[in-house]
């Protein structure tokens, strides 16, 4: 969109400032998600059968470090200065901001239900963290999206690895 398109009046500045957010909030609804994920499969762990345990704590651990990264560059001196910048959000990201809200699932979730909704937070992420990398000027920020964009996909598809497992083998 060109400067005069932003333009107040213009028939496209509005359409431009809804689909757009501060590089705080976009920052703000990333750790909250990854935030939510850590704590939903820490608080899972102990609840799931011993096979999905290890991989519901390796998904703590992977939450833990997009939740670390988010917070480093949000927090991070080159960043503080352009955290009120304007960025295009994807059409999508109505469908990540809902993952912030906790699941709710039983005392003894079982592990199609749980690798269900682990695959819908990991594809969510990877259509967000995508969309943003395009939408983001060159740089680290780009850089950033780009990887976790990367693993949220690998996540994804060892996911739907171990579901395939379940679904045609009976168990993990």
């Amino acid at each position: 969109m060109t400067d005069t398109e932003k333009t107040e009046g213009h028939s496209g500045a509005h359409a431009a400032l809804a689909s757009a957010k501060t590089l705080e909030e976009v920052l703000n609804t990333a750790i909250g998600f990854e935030d939510t994920a850590r704590t939903f499969y820490a608080a899972l762990a102990p609840k799931v059968s011993k096979p999905m345990r290890a991989l519901v704590e390796e998904l703590a651990e992977e939450e833990q470090r997009h939740y670390d990264l988010f917070t480093g560059v949000r927090d991070h001196p080159d960043t503080v200065a352009h955290l009120k910048d304007l960025i295009a959000t994807p059409p999508e990201d109505h469908k990540f901001a809902d993952f912030v809200q906790m699941p709710k699932l039983d005392d003894n979730p079982d592990d199609q239900a749980i690798l269900q909704y682990a695959m819908g937070r990991e594809d969510a992420a990877y259509k967000q963290y995508s969309a943003l990398a395009e939408t983001t000027p060159d740089g680290p920020l780009r850089d950033l999206f780009r990887f976790l964009a990367d693993e949220e996909l690998r996540h994804k598809g060892e996911l739907e690895k171990t579901y395939y497992e379940i679904i045609h083998s009976g168990g993990v």
